[in-house]
């Protein structure tokens, strides 16, 4: 059985989302000991078809200029969609790679948290797209990424 993937047909096609029986604390215990626990990242919201995550803007993840280092929003932006497709799939049978991850950085933030909501845009049997958007505690946008993820047979 697989706890965390929901599917249905849908005009002949074959759609999967996020299972509601997936919680955040799932995906924040299956991250300890990772470098998304290193960037201090926590998962807070799960939807069928996006996922939410905070992290802090602090000594962790400042650049020398005392703001956002763009990698950690990068970093932060693949951990969700990739999170997200790991959960889409059936992970007996298959798993997701990133291959392909673009970012703007159009803000700078300073301290308090920034949240990433991924969504995703593409949901095809051998790649997954991700459109991500990273916005401060004021909602102000700090950076837009796309991530292509691709899914892969295990042998």
């Amino acid at each position: 059985m697989r706890p965390f993937f929901f599917s249905i047909r849908k005009d002949d096609y074959f759609w999967a989302m996020i299972s509601k029986d997936l919680k955040p604390k799932h995906l924040n215990i299956i991250s300890e000991n990772t470098l998304v626990s290193h960037l201090k990242i926590e998962f807070t919201e799960i939807g069928n078809d996006y996922i939410v995550a905070k992290m802090p803007v602090d000594e962790t993840t400042y650049q020398p200029m005392g703001i956002l280092h763009g990698g950690a929003s990068v970093a932060l932006a693949e951990t969700v969609g990739s999170c997200g497709s790991h959960f889409i799939i059936d992970n007996t049978t298959h798993y997701a790679v990133g291959i392909e991850i673009n970012a703007n950085h159009v803000g700078s933030a300073y301290d308090g948290f920034v949240y990433a909501t991924g969504k995703i845009a593409h949901l095809g049997r051998t790649t997954h797209i991700w459109n991500i958007e990273i916005k401060d505690e004021s909602e102000k946008l700090i950076t837009i990424a796309r991530l292509t993820m691709m899914i892969l047979k295990r042998s």
